[in-house]
């Protein structure tokens, strides 16, 4: 049959990604354990067309991810899908944004009951023929904070409120945080952590917890950003902090990129 999509286009315009997006796959993540995950993901792939070209080969886009999605994948494996990708379109550039849910046990404070905690997580990564992988790690992880000014000027008691750190990193070739590590670091510069299951005397601990830890917004934002100018290997990072205020109708935001200079 007529291969219209490798015919001849006399435009003269290359496209920078071409590919598909919203495929929803299982995938298999890999852990810091040693073993996987099977998580849903929902995922991008896309390669450059040169200007000589009508059109991509979809269908080996679904290929590839149907291969792939049966293989752990991590940061080694996410360069070698790409590494496959370039090879069987014909390409010289090929990107990838896997998103996903990751579940990390976590222990309630006092109780000792564990249970599973779900973080949004984002694997984004490119690679050009010949080069290296640039590689982008996104986690969204959610922490609970007690406000400052409240404490001070109330005579007991502050509010505060369930908030949100967008956080993405990108890492030296060759160097890889594991999701459970960044979440646990993230986690810690809040208030207090967040818990699926607490118990009374877990609730306890995290009310008062949060009580002797207050900060703003801008505190987390600032917090954040000094351990991620102390993580080995970073390159770049940015964060966003988010609070959905207990006593307002809007949230409290802050956001910072950063550039690190080692």
């Amino acid at each position: 049959m007529k291969d219209v999509q490798n015919s001849c286009d006399e435009r003269g315009i290359a496209i920078q990604k071409v590919g598909v997006s919203d495929v929803h796959l299982p995938f298999l993540i890999k852990t810091k354990s040693g073993s996987f995950q099977s998580v849903l993901a929902k995922i991008k792939l896309t390669v450059d067309l040169p200007q000589e070209f009508k059109g991509t080969h979809m269908s080996r886009f679904i290929e590839i991810l149907s291969d792939w999605s049966q293989k752990p994948v991590s940061y080694r494996e996410i360069g070698n899908m790409l590494t496959d990708t370039i090879v069987r379109l014909h390409a010289k550039r090929a990107h990838i944004d896997i998103h996903f849910k990751y579940f990390v046990e976590k222990e309630a404070p006092v109780s000792g009951l564990k249970s599973m905690l779900d973080y949004d997580c984002t694997f984004s990564a490119s690679l050009a023929r010949g080069e290296q992988l640039d590689f982008v790690l996104g986690i969204i992880v959610p922490f609970t904070s007690l406000c400052p000014c409240s404490k001070e000027i109330s005579q007991y008691g502050a509010h505060n409120q369930r908030g949100i750190m967008r956080v993405k990193i990108k890492q030296v070739h060759g160097k890889f945080i594991w999701i459970e590590d960044l979440a646990k670091m993230l986690e810690e510069r809040g208030s207090c952590q967040v818990y699926p299951l607490l118990k009374r005397e877990d609730e306890k601990y995290v009310t008062e917890k949060a009580y002797e830890n207050p900060k703003f917004v801008e505190d987390v934002l600032r917090d954040l950003v000094l351990m991620l100018r102390k993580l080995d290997g970073i390159q770049w990072f940015e964060v966003e902090c988010e609070n959905y205020e207990s006593i307002h109708n809007h949230s409290a935001y802050a956001t910072h990129i950063e550039n690190v200079d080692k």
